[in-house]
C-alpha cells in the first residue's frame, strides 16, 4: 500500500456509492476539472447522474469485479452508508494488491478502526466530521459574541484605558498588552500598558526596546486618570491590582487567577498556553491590520510561553502562530532570542555554578552579592540546561533584599507555587509553572542590618535559610544530595 501521492496531485477519482455525500463530492471534483467515475448499484440513481452529465455506471461494490471497474483511477472514495459493503470493497482492492489511494466512510469508531486495519489510507466518520464542524461553528460564534462584548467595554471608555499586565512582565504579558492597546486604538480609544515592578530579564528589555513598545511603570501613572481598567495576563502576578474596591472592566488571561477578581468582561482560557494566542484571535475577529511590531511581539510571546512549541502547546497556539508568522519581523526576533551576556552576568553565573547544591534533579545556588538582578534570571535559565536538572533556583543579595529567580521544566511541579509556599509569608513571590521570582526583606531571615563588615555572615545565614525553605517547598528529601 502506498500513501505517497497526496489527493491534491491526483486527477482521476472513482467514487463508490453516490448518495448525498458521494454526489456532493462528485460535483465538486468535476467542477475542478477532475476525471470522475461514479459506481452505484442503484440503476435509477445512475441514470439520474448521467442526465447531469456525470460519468456513472451500475456496479455492486461488494463484488470482486469492482477492482476491474476502478482500474487506472488514482484515488478511490468509498462513500456508501453501508459499512459491510464498504468493508468488502476495501478487502477486494487491497486483496488484489491494487496501489490506489483509498478513502472510505465508516459509521462509528469501531468500524473506523476495522477499515484502517484492512488498509484504507483515510477513514471518514461522518458523525465525527459533523461534530467537528459544529464545534468550529460554535467556537466562531462564541468568539464573535465575545468580541462584541469586548468592543462594548472598550467603547464605553470616556478618557483613557489602563491595561495592567503582571508584575515583572514576560514576553507573553507584554505582547498581550500591546495587542489590546492596538484593538483599542482601532476603536479610537487611547490606552496605556502598565506594569508593576521592573522589566528585569535582559531578553525582555531587549524585546521591548527593539520593537519600540511603549510601557509605563505603575509608579509613573495615576490610575485615577483612567476610566476603564483591563487586566491582561495579570493573574500570575499573585497580587491584588488595587488597594481599594475599584472596579475591573476587562480580564483576559490564560491562567485562572486565585485573587477572586471579577470584571464586566472576562475571557479566561486555561486550555491555551499563552494569552498572546487569545489576543491574536481577537485581532483576527476585529479584522485589524497587524502592525509588524505587534505581530512580532505576539509571535514571540507564544514561542516564549510554549518554549518554542515544546511545552503544553495547543492547536490554538499553533494556528495563532501560523497566522502571525508572515507579519512578523524575523530579524528582530533573532536579535531578541540571542541576547548578549554582560560581564556581571558571567560572574553571577560562575558564582552560581560554584555554589550549586543539587538534590535529585533540583538545583539551588547562592550567587552572593549582586548589582544587576537580571543576571539571576539568566543564571537560573542557564543552570536549567545542566544535565539531569529539571528545576533551578538562584538567589543573591542586593542592598537589603534577597532576590531569587527560578526556572523549571518538571511537569509535576509549579515553580510559582513552590516559591509562594516558601516565601509568600515573608516576602513577595510571583510566577507560574515554569518561571518565577521572589523578593524577601533581608532582615526577615537574619535580623541583622547589612554592612560591608558583616557581608559574609549575612551570606551564610541567608544561604542556609533560603535553601532549607526552598528544598522543603519542593518536597525534596534532604538526604538526596549531589553536586
Amino acid at each position: 500500500m502506498s500513501t505517497d501521492m497526496p489527493m491534491a496531485t491526483m486527477s482521476s477519482y472513482a467514487i463508490l456509492g453516490c448518495g448525498s455525500v458521494g454526489h456532493a463530492v462528485a460535483e465538486d471534483l468535476t467542477a475542478e476539472g477532475k476525471d470522475v467515475l461514479i459506481l452505484d448499484k442503484d440503476e435509477g440513481r445512475v441514470e439520474a447522474l448521467r442526465d447531469q452529465d456525470l460519468n456513472a455506471r451500475t456496479a455492486d461494490i461488494r463484488e470482486p469485479s469492482i477492482v476491474d471497474e476502478i482500474e487506472g483511477y488514482g484515488a478511490v472514495l468509498i462513500l456508501t452508508p453501508e459499512v459491510d459493503a464498504n468493508r468488502a470493497a476495501v478487502e477486494h482492492i487491497r486483496g488484489d494488491a491494487v496501489d490506489q489511494f483509498v478513502v472510505v466512510r465508516a459509521s462509528d469508531p469501531v468500524s473506523a478502526d476495522e477499515l484502517s486495519e484492512l488498509g484504507a489510507d483515510v477513514v471518514i466518520n461522518p458523525s465525527a466530521v459533523i461534530a467537528d464542524s459544529a464545534l468550529r461553528a460554535l467556537e466562531t460564534g462564541e468568539l464573535e459574541h465575545l468580541a462584541g462584548r469586548l468592543a462594548e467595554e472598550i467603547d464605553a471608555t470616556d478618557d483613557r484605558m489602563a491595561i495592567l499586565i503582571h508584575r515583572g512582565p514576560d514576553p507573553d504579558s507584554i505582547a498581550s498588552g500591546a495587542a489590546l492597546k492596538s484593538i483599542a486604538a482601532s476603536r479610537d480609544i487611547d490606552a496605556d500598558v502598565i506594569y508593576d515592578g521592573e522589566i528585569g530579564h535582559h531578553e525582555n528589555r531587549a524585546f521591548v526596546n527593539l520593537l519600540g513598545l511603549e510601557l509605563f511603570a505603575r509608579t509613573e501613572v495615576d490610575l485615577d486618570d483612567y476610566d476603564t481598567v483591563a487586566l491582561v495576563d495579570y493573574s500570575k502576578s499573585g497580587m491584588q491590582p488595587f488597594d481599594d474596591e475599584r472596579r475591573v472592566d476587562v480580564i483576559i488571561d490564560h491562567f485562572e487567577g486565585e485573587l477572586g477578581l471579577e470584571a464586566s468582561f472576562e475571557d479566561v482560557r486555561p486550555n491555551v498556553s499563552a494569552t498572546s494566542t487569545i489576543l491574536t484571535k481577537y485581532l483576527q475577529e476585529f479584522d485589524i491590520t497587524l502592525d509588524q511590531e505587534v505581530a512580532t511581539a505576539l509571535l514571540y510571546g507564544i514561542r516564549a510561553e510554549t518554549l518554542d512549541f515544546k511545552r503544553d502547546t495547543t492547536p490554538a497556539d499553533l494556528t495563532a502562530a501560523a497566522y502571525l508568522y508572515p507579519f512578523a519581523d524575523h530579524d528582530t526576533l533573532e536579535q531578541v532570542e540571542s541576547p548578549s551576556m554582560s560581564p556581571e552576568t558571567l560572574d553571577v553565573l560562575a558564582e552560581a555554578i560554584r555554589n550549586r547544591e543539587v538534590r535529585g534533579s533540583h538545583l539551588v545556588s547562592n550567587a552572593g552579592f549582586i548589582r544587576d538582578r537580571d543576571a539571576l534570571s539568566q543564571a537560573a535559565q542557564q543552570l536549567l540546561n545542566l544535565e539531569g536538572i529539571t528545576t533551578s533556583a538562584v538567589f543573591a543579595i542586593a542592598e537589603d533584599t534577597i532576590y531569587l529567580a527560578a526556572r523549571s521544566k518538571d511537569i509535576r511541579m509549579n515553580i510559582g507555587n513552590v516559591l509562594s509556599d516558601a516565601f509568600a509569608e515573608v516576602g513577595d513571590a510571583a510566577g507560574h509553572s515554569t518561571d518565577a521570582s521572589a523578593e524577601i526583606p533581608l532582615g526577615i531571615f537574619t535580623g541583622i542590618e547589612a554592612t560591608e563588615q558583616n557581608q559574609e555572615t549575612l551570606l551564610t545565614l541567608t544561604e542556609q535559610a533560603v535553601k532549607t525553605k526552598l528544598f522543603a517547598a519542593m518536597g525534596v528529601d534532604s538526604d538526596s544530595n549531589g553536586n
